[in-house]
């Protein structure tokens, strides 16, 4: 969800340098919703589950898009897309894809000691790839974010009469490296609770987070619980609604970048030099164990690797400074 949520803001760009340029993307029906705010944006579903498995399935699909389309924009460059970009290319499409950087990405996460400097980004990579097909951008262009107005049966789920002063916590990921640990999760909320005003809406997401959350949830009555009551459209909403996000190196982050709203994120096994930081997010809202203390940082790009002796680095991380960080952003 990282990935795809960090290519809107370069589509965004793309539009507002090339207003002209037709823009359809396809994905599968779950991030779809991502797309949804941008009415520049043509969706199209790649169902790889049913009709569109297999190569078969992806003839299927290539055939089943729009004749009007001139060029492709490969900004994912695993097996499903080589596939189906080659069929595109039959019919003769321009065809563009991303460098991932896999070598150096390699080079970064090898277990030694080593001195590490920052990678493209993500962002700039998907820029490439448009600059491949013609259209250059400059990603510091100013784009304004889209703000939601939130439902009341939303506001009342949710237990306030309008959200104000209020920040997103997201403390899981898909791998247990990123994940900041139970107590430490525990600790940050109950500084932000004693020391601020701020409400605290707790993501996440699958039985056994919600299960957490529901015991973090019972800290404070400024604490409230997001995951699980609602769908991910309005979760959405909520998230660009917000002051400020605190989440790990995962999807919440990149969600609520989209939508202008500060993210302060906090490393595990991987590093913002990986390349994806979200956008436009400034060293300082980055928090990162010491690397005199874990030399062989980052250990991994995704997070999926348990390195011996370095499963619990976040325990490095200091929570107070979190809050400080907070309070200079937000007040």
């Amino acid at each position: 969800m990282g990935d795809v949520a960090m290519l809107l803001p370069v589509l965004e760009i793309v539009h507002a340098t090339y207003p002209q340029l037709k823009i359809s993307v396809l994905t599968k029906a779950f991030f779809s919703h991502i797309f949804a705010h941008l009415d520049f944006v043509t969706v199209y579903i790649a169902e790889v589950k049913g009709k569109h498995k297999g190569i078969a399935g992806l003839f299927k699909l290539s055939s089943e898009l729009p004749d009007d389309i001139d060029a492709v924009a490969d900004v994912h460059n695993v097996l499903r897309s080589k596939v189906l970009r080659k069929f595109l290319a039959l019919k003769g499409l321009g065809i563009a894809k991303i460098n991932k950087g896999r070598k150096e990405k390699k080079q970064l996460t090898k277990l030694t000691s080593k001195q590490i400097k920052p990678l493209k980004t993500s962002h700039e990579r998907y820029a490439e790839v448009f600059q491949k097909l013609g259209f250059p951008i400059d990603l510091n262009k100013e784009i304004r974010p889209k703000k939601f107005q939130l439902r009341k049966e939303t506001l009342d789920l949710l237990g306030v009469m309008k959200l104000e002063n209020s920040i997103g916590f997201a403390p899981f990921a898909a791998h247990s490296p990123k994940v900041f640990p139970f107590e430490k999760t525990k600790k940050l909320i109950e500084l932000i609770t004693q020391q601020t005003n701020f409400k605290i809406l707790l993501f996440g997401g699958g039985k056994e987070e919600i299960e957490q959350l529901q015991k973090l949830q019972g800290i404070s009555n400024q604490v409230i619980l997001v995951a699980g009551k609602f769908d991910f459209p309005t979760e959405l909403k909520i998230i660009s609604s917000l002051q400020l996000m605190i989440s790990m190196d995962s999807g919440n982050g990149h969600l609520a970048a989209l939508f202008g709203v500060p993210v302060i994120t906090i490393w595990g096994a991987t590093h913002p030099y990986a390349g994806f930081a979200p956008f436009k997010q400034p060293k300082e809202n980055q928090f990162i164990p010491d690397l005199n203390k874990y030399p062989w940082l980052p250990t991994s790009i995704y997070g999926k690797k348990n390195v011996p002796g370095y499963i619990d680095v976040m325990n490095d991380i200091d929570e107070q400074s979190i809050v400080n960080r907070l309070v200079q952003i937000v007040e």
